[in-house]
């Protein structure tokens, strides 16, 4: 009895992705059989993919039915493999489209982290334009936004948009699943260019090691020479008790999140907007990532209509120490950006800190003073932490000390 595997969405809503169903056969080699809304346009390139992919997957005779909706290479690649696999048969290697030039930019520990965009991982859709909308960072989620069922679905896919997708600079950040799969997740992404990954619902430093540890193993395994980061999530009254010992555990923690969704689950009450329920927690995880000298980001909001909400939420957020937030829809994301900038009057205050911290140097002064008031180290490091972000963003020339600092 031949064996049948299918993977991807059908139907006349879906845009940007396909069906394929793989049945295997006993003889006569590959057999086509497509329905596509661009066949008139890349009909033969698409056979051409499907019997190339199967080639390079050790399948010798299939039967494959093709539904597409406008899906780009690496998706067609994802869902054929996938399909083969749900058929039961163990492919030869992996079916990898070359990694593409503007796949293959650094990430910084240090850059700015202002927003991350998740992504699910199973819809390719929402991918392609994603870097339009210049997030710090897209996270391409492998957790929660995907059933269980399409878990392998995913694997395949965000493998092949990290070899294939265009981001536009934002840091290529994957959110894995928890305990063994999360380890098995690992797998599929740290040969093509991940630079951070996202460890949800993280309780004990124990499962960082674990991560940190694959990772590295991996990493020698593939030749893989860049550092790759990790980013735990606190999601329980665990989490945050342990939030220091968490931030601590690995040299390739960068920063340290909080997702209040499942938190205030946790403990059993009603997330708000006032936030009150949260604030132990939130502070737990700012306190704990600054004492482990690594990045503090807040969690997503939630509601997607509110501009107002959101403004006030990332304001809040600034002033409790953290420096980013999750976004869940690209229309946040200048909103977050807006928002989580230094202002006009805390730059100013900078500048003239900055000057005077100058001067002092470059007269052998072991002293700063700003007119009457003596200015210690660490007013000094966040002014010239405020002013190199303002020089980040723009909201400051290159040559501002020229004209000094007004006010």
């Amino acid at each position: 009895m031949a064996q049948r595997g299918e993977a991807g969405q059908r139907g006349p809503k879906v845009r940007s992705d396909c069906w394929i169903q793989v049945e295997l056969q006993e003889t006569g080699g590959i057999d086509v059989a497509l329905t596509s809304k661009v066949a008139g346009m890349f009909g033969e390139r698409i056979v051409e993919q499907m019997i190339e992919g199967c080639a390079v997957l050790g399948v010798d005779n299939a039967r494959v039915t093709v539904e597409d909706q406008g899906a780009l290479p690496f998706t067609l690649a994802a869902r054929l493999e996938c399909a083969v696999r749900r058929a039961g048969h163990e492919p030869a290697a992996a079916y990898l489209l070359p990694m593409s030039g503007h796949a293959t930019y650094p990430t910084d520990p240090e850059r700015l982290r202002r927003s991350r965009l998740y992504l699910p991982g199973n819809e390719p859709k929402f991918y392609v334009n994603a870097g339009l909308h210049e997030p710090d960072g897209v996270i391409l989620d492998l957790e929660d936004s995907v059933a269980p069922s399409e878990k392998d679905a995913a694997r395949c896919l965000v493998r092949n948009a990290l070899r294939a997708v265009d981001f536009k600079g934002a840091e290529r950040m994957v959110r894995i699943n928890q305990g063994e799969r999360g380890l098995a997740d690992l797998d599929w992404i740290v040969p093509h260019n991940c630079h951070v990954v996202l460890i949800p619902k993280v309780e004990d430093a124990a499962q960082i090691v674990a991560v940190a540890g694959r990772i590295d193993t991996l990493r020698a395994e593939h030749d893989v020479e860049h550092e790759i980061l990790i980013l735990p999530i606190i999601e329980s009254a665990m989490g945050a008790w342990r939030a220091f010992d968490i931030a601590a555990a690995a040299e390739h923690v960068v920063g340290l999140a909080i997702g209040l969704e499942d938190y205030t689950a946790d403990i059993g009450v009603q997330r708000t907007l006032e936030g009150t329920e949260s604030f132990w927690a939130r502070a737990q995880v700012i306190n704990g990532a600054k004492a482990a000298g690594v990045q503090p980001f807040d969690t997503v909001f939630s509601d997607v209509s509110d501009m107002e909400g959101l403004t006030a939420s990332c304001q809040e957020a600034k002033r409790l120490g953290f420096v980013g937030k999750g976004c869940i829809h690209p229309r946040q994301i200048a909103v977050v950006h807006q928002a989580m900038a230094p202002d006009e009057a805390e730059i100013t205050k900078a500048q003239r800190i900055v000057l005077a911290f100058e001067e002092a140097e470059g007269k052998g002064l072991g002293v700063v003073s700003l007119g009457s008031k003596m200015i210690d180290a660490p007013v000094v490091k966040r002014a010239l932490a405020t002013v190199e972000t303002a020089l980040t963003v723009g909201l400051l020339d290159v040559d501002w000390r020229e004209g000094g600092a007004e006010g």
